[in-house]
């Protein structure tokens, strides 16, 4: 509590030293230009992962951008040949590349600052931009509100997520002066550094708790006295019930983007069938992310709704049901057993899929009904404490987020010169 209070005094003299630069050499607003108007944005070309050598000219992919780097970095992951590097886009020292081409909305237009002294080189899906102004400015602006509701107007797809490099040009920013833009850079850059510090403290504990549930939770489901071990199809089955498109929305279609890592559920969809039947899920039925298993895709059912091919829809034979628990199976299958035993079965490298026969004849351990709904009972209670956004350490983390997520916006936030 102590940190947080000292956190927003903090951002209340930031703020004020803020204002007063507007003040000062800004008093009547501030100009907003489209990206175009304040640089130049370039399209890379042809670079795949398997060109990555051990040494040679800097590289950066664009998967990278969203799974390995921050918002800067003077030194790359990755190398490709010389040979290579001499067909690729260079990008220099103060350029921006930006991820073009993800899963979500989220990551797309992701950046990340080149601040090394050699130049490097791009590929497909990134796009630099070179301009004139503070990087580091860019590139906070790119994290804020403002830009994300930019971007969604021009971003295309469904499953891969897309956005040009010439709607990219249309985004606008606000383009203070250098002094001002020094001074954001300065603050947030301070903030980012106590916020990543305390958040390493916090996901740390937090990891340290799941892997203390995980365990807990495989000894529960395999420790089980006089449990009979059964395959999942003698059980369960996938749905053969069919759902029309026009029934559906973004809360109850669900597709294997909008299913959340590692067992967090789901959230709303950016894309919903507009014609065609789909198999149909009912309350309770399990439904599992069938497209590269090793991201622990799984969410039980809450509603009615429909799903495509991707996504797999287990539900409890009938006449099981007074026998099994639907909550039981679900822990079940969320276990890191069944999705190690999910990738070993899968077929195909790129892009592993779940092998459907396979998956049904997964054995599991059945005892009484009592005791599964006992073992229910302690799995729910650990899963809140370590998934929860509303409880203990997720909680705090949640609030910590928003936090600095709130402070950023507020500082890239100015009255517009008219």
């Amino acid at each position: 509590m102590f940190l947080m209070t000292m956190d927003l005094n903090n951002m209340n003299s930031n703020q004020n030293k803020i204002e007063q630069l507007i003040a000062k050499l800004c008093p009547d607003g501030v100009e907003f230009k489209e990206l175009g108007e304040i640089g130049t944005l370039i399209r890379g070309n042809g670079l795949q992962r398997n060109d990555f050598t051990e040494s040679g000219i800097g590289c950066i992919h664009y998967g990278q951008i969203y799974t390995f780097y921050k918002l800067f970095t003077k030194k790359t992951k990755s190398f490709v040949s010389p040979e290579l590097a001499d067909k690729l886009k260079k990008v220099q020292k103060g350029n921006l590349i930006i991820a073009c081409t993800s899963e979500n909305i989220e990551d797309v237009c992701r950046s990340v600052v080149w601040l090394g002294d050699e130049d490097i080189v791009t590929g497909g899906h990134s796009t630099i931009f070179k301009h004139n102004e503070n990087p580091l400015y860019i590139a906070y602006f790119f994290q804020s509100r403002n830009f994300f509701d930019q971007k969604t107007k021009y971003v295309k797809g469904t499953k891969v997520i897309e956005i040009s490099a010439k709607d990219l040009v249309k985004i606008k920013i606000p383009i203070p002066p250098l002094a001002i833009q020094e001074e954001i850079v300065k603050i947030l850059n301070s903030f980012t550094e106590l916020e990543a510090e305390l958040e390493a403290e916090l996901e740390a504990e937090l990891e340290a708790r799941k892997k203390q549930y995980e365990y807990y939770r495989e000894e529960l489901l395999t420790d089980c006295k006089d449990a009979e071990s059964v395959e999942i199809n003698s059980i369960a089955n996938y749905s053969k019930t069919r759902i029309a498109a026009n029934e559906l929305n973004v809360d109850c279609y669900v597709g294997v983007d909008n299913l959340l890592q590692n067992r967090q559920g789901k959230t709303v969809s950016n894309y919903v069938p507009k014609a065609g039947k789909l198999t149909r899920y009912e309350i309770d039925d399990i439904l599992i992310g069938n497209i590269r298993p090793y991201l622990k895709k799984i969410w039980q059912a809450t509603n009615v709704g429909g799903t495509n091919g991707d996504v797999l829809v287990i539900r409890i034979n009938e006449v099981e049901k007074k026998n099994l628990s639907s909550k039981f199976l679900y822990h079940l299958l969320a276990s890191d057993n069944f999705f190690n035993y999910d990738m070993q079965n899968a077929k195909g490298a790129k892009m592993p899929r779940g092998n459907k026969s396979a998956i049904l004849k997964y054995k599991i351990l059945l005892p009484s009904i009592d005791k599964q709904n006992q073992i229910v009972t302690i799995l729910d209670k650990f899963d809140a404490l370590v998934n929860d956004i509303s409880i203990g350490l997720p909680a705090e983390l949640s609030a910590r987020r928003q936090q600095y997520e709130y402070y950023r916006n507020k500082l890239l936030t100015f009255k517009e010169l008219s």
